[in-house]
């Protein structure tokens, strides 16, 4: 006989501070996580990746201690303490030992208030965002992703690349990244989650040791995700012997009451590995590709359906087609209900997985505080998968697979298209 699965989430409140806590003893280990809306939303047109630049700047020196200085002070306490700005929000979080404390705190809390900014520091720091601009966008499935996402948002931040171009970065001056620091670290608008040997009055001081100081106000929220633009099909050249493909279809929001149902017929499709459809239609089968999956990307508040793979160049068409065809039958048909209890057995024994240390059950608080998830929707949530019926799976498949108007971008030089 199986436990039901359970997270003990404490609500900790401190001044204008709250914060989700699953306290454990067990190790003597605390794991912090915080977040802001914005990120990359809030870089202005022509300096897109200025919030990534700014959230690199923050562990690169502060307050009299010099990059090379904070970053033993790190490591002398063991202190894991990152900073980085995605899509739509821009986080913070550390890891250390019990009696580390007190130093992570000081060292967060100095990153934030008092970033140094010193010159060798941003342009080794901005030398190393070009470098991996270039590498990211500069490959066939970096510019078939940029593309797929520019044209499926072409009026809104989700449609530019969040880290920036190698143009854009370079463009970028200092007084930007502070700008764009003062606007995101603000008391308000935070969404703050903890685990490990803390206790909830220890986390209450801590919260307004290491955020109290912060300028008042919030961030700018950024604009929800508008409605995803079926663009059809557009190839992006690429002199290479095989074609990076990109393809996807609207999505449905994390609080859509099918998110559940969603997760089963998405790893029926593309999600399972080599016990999807599509693996088993397009690698298994034909050997078009090494692999193909297809997820829900989801952001800005609302979500996306994506995937993609690689292949030949002359076999690109045959893999769409396949592809085309996987994705319509599963819309007529539905899972079968070997497939539905395949998937259902693997999303709730795979749970308790996601919460092996510290760091991964605070950062899951957070992904649950920004999808505005209630208390016990973790508790909750195996029994919601094992209710879920063919006739639900089937209804589903129908409604959110749309085989005609999923748009797709290639980046190489495909034959035949």
């Amino acid at each position: 006989m199986t436990t039901a699965f359970t997270l003990p989430i404490q609500v900790v409140e401190a001044g204008p501070f709250t914060a989700w806590l699953v306290e454990d003893h067990s190790v003597p280990v605390v794991s912090l996580s915080w977040s802001w809306p914005g990120g990359a939303a809030l870089d202005a047109p022509g300096r897109e990746g200025t919030a990534a630049m700014a959230a690199a700047m923050l562990t690169e020196g502060a307050g009299d201690l010099r990059a090379l200085a904070f970053a033993d002070a790190l490591r002398d306490a063991a202190i894991g303490l990152n900073f980085g700005a995605g899509r739509d929000a821009f986080d913070g979080s550390f890891r250390c030992l019990t009696d580390a404390l007190p130093e992570s705190v000081r060292l967060a809390k100095l990153a934030m208030t008092a970033p140094r900014m010193d010159a060798d520091a941003l342009e080794r720091v901005r030398a190393r965002a070009i470098a991996g601009a270039r590498t990211q966008l500069e490959t066939p499935r970096g510019q078939a992703g940029r593309a797929f996402w520019a044209s499926a948002f072409p009026h809104h931040p989700a449609g530019r690349p969040s880290n920036g171009t190698a143009e854009s970065l370079a463009a970028i001056p200092p007084e930007a990244l502070r700008s764009a620091l003062d606007a995101q670290l603000r008391r308000g608008g935070l969404l703050i989650a903890a685990a490990g040997a803390i206790r909830p009055a220890q986390l209450a001081a801590l919260m307004e040791d290491l955020f109290g100081t912060l300028p008042a106000g919030a961030p700018q929220v950024p604009p929800p995700l508008p409605a995803f633009t079926t663009f059809g099909r557009q190839i992006v050249p690429v002199p290479s012997p095989q074609s990076q493909i990109v393809f996807g279809q609207p999505g449905i929001a994390p609080q859509d009451p099918d998110w559940e149902v969603a997760q089963v017929v998405l790893r029926v499709l593309g999600g399972g590995g080599f016990s999807s459809r599509l693996m088993e239609a397009v690698r298994v089968q034909r050997g078009l590709t090494y692999g193909i999956g297809v997820g829900l990307d989801t952001l800005f508040g609302g979500g996306v359906v994506t995937g993609g793979f690689a292949t030949e160049n002359a076999r690109v068409a045959e893999a769409l087609d396949v592809t085309r065809g996987v994705w319509s039958d599963l819309a007529q048909t539905g899972p079968t209900e070997a497939e539905l209890e395949e998937a259902i057995a693997y999303l709730t024994g795979s749970l308790p997985l996601q919460f092996t240390d510290s760091r991964r059950i605070a950062g899951t608080l957070l992904a649950m505080r920004r999808n505005n998830r209630p208390l016990g929707w973790l508790d909750g949530r195996n029994e919601r998968l094992r209710a879920i019926t063919r006739a639900d799976a089937v209804r589903f498949s129908a409604a959110l697979l749309k085989p005609d108007t999923l748009a797709v971008t290639v980046a190489g030089e495909p034959v035949g298209l």
